[in-house]
């Protein structure tokens, strides 16, 4: 994989990270919480400085969207073709449980779809990246592996749900689907163990945001996956309300099984 752009992104990623993991290590550090009470550390705040600095020397024409910046109001923004979103630190609530199910997103989205993604879990060293026509690959103490989703449906099918956020309907959901074990994993990591063939099915009926998926998600579409809604169509980015859907994330082919038995 030598595409320069993704490669850059990749160190931007690492470097954010490296932020994250320095405050990570201190025993206290001061919490805050938003409007919507979702909590804020300096670690957001220090990656995102890193992020954005460095997206604006990278490609100084391209807007960005951040979940811990301002949002450009959606008469100005409809009208971008190409731009970055970022989620610095997804997974917050993961950082401060110290449970390393944390990660750096970063995709650029192009015509409303996701075309280049890094998803870097500094905790945990790995680092899931893919650019569009390219493949998805993993990152792990400096080797390189390509990645894909499983195909075979199977009687030890793996759903993946949120650990900070399941509710009541997802949980209802599981235990109407026939499968043989659930993980409990934060942050996008949920869509990249998709991606790495390692769970069948993602379904996420509480609410998320563009900035959640936009980079695992253009991870998952190289691998073979895809996120869709409820009306069976593929997530789509700069909407007028950010905020995503209920959606499936899964392999592609199995996508309409999934859809079906989470219908139900």
């Amino acid at each position: 994989m030598t595409n320069k752009l993704i490669t850059e992104i990749i160190s931007l990623a690492e470097n954010a990270g490296a932020a994250i993991m320095e405050l990570y290590e201190r025993t206290n550090y001061h919490v805050i919480h938003k409007a919507d009470q979702s909590p804020l550390t300096l670690a957001d705040t220090a990656a995102n400085r890193i992020i954005e600095e460095g997206l604006k020397k990278l490609t100084p024409d391209l807007p960005i969207i951040s979940e811990e910046s301002a949002i450009p109001v959606y008469q100005e923004r409809k009208m971008w073709r190409r731009y970055w979103l970022i989620d610095p630190l997804d997974g917050t609530k993961e950082f401060i449980n110290k449970n390393g199910e944390f990660t750096v997103n970063i995709a650029l989205i192009e015509d409303g779809c996701p075309a280049l993604g890094v998803v870097f879990a500094p905790a945990v060293g790995l680092c899931y990246f893919a650019s569009k026509g390219e493949g998805a690959f993993l990152k792990t103490e400096g080797q390189i592996k390509s990645i894909f989703c499983k195909k075979t449906l199977s009687d030890a099918d793996t759903i993946a749900v949120s650990r900070s956020h399941i509710d009541k309907e997802t949980q209802a959901l599981l235990n109407k689907i026939n499968h043989a074990r659930t993980i409990h994993m934060g942050s996008s990591l949920k869509l990249c163990l998709i991606a790495e063939g390692r769970v069948d099915c993602y379904p996420r009926l509480a609410p998320t945001m563009e900035w959640d998926t936009g980079a695992a998600h253009a991870i998952l579409n190289e691998a073979g996956g895809c996120i869709i809604a409820a009306n069976g169509k593929e997530l789509i980015y700069n909407k007028e309300d950010i905020k995503n859907p209920s959606f499936i994330a899964s392999e592609r082919s199995n996508s309409l099984y999934w859809l079906g038995i989470c219908s139900q």
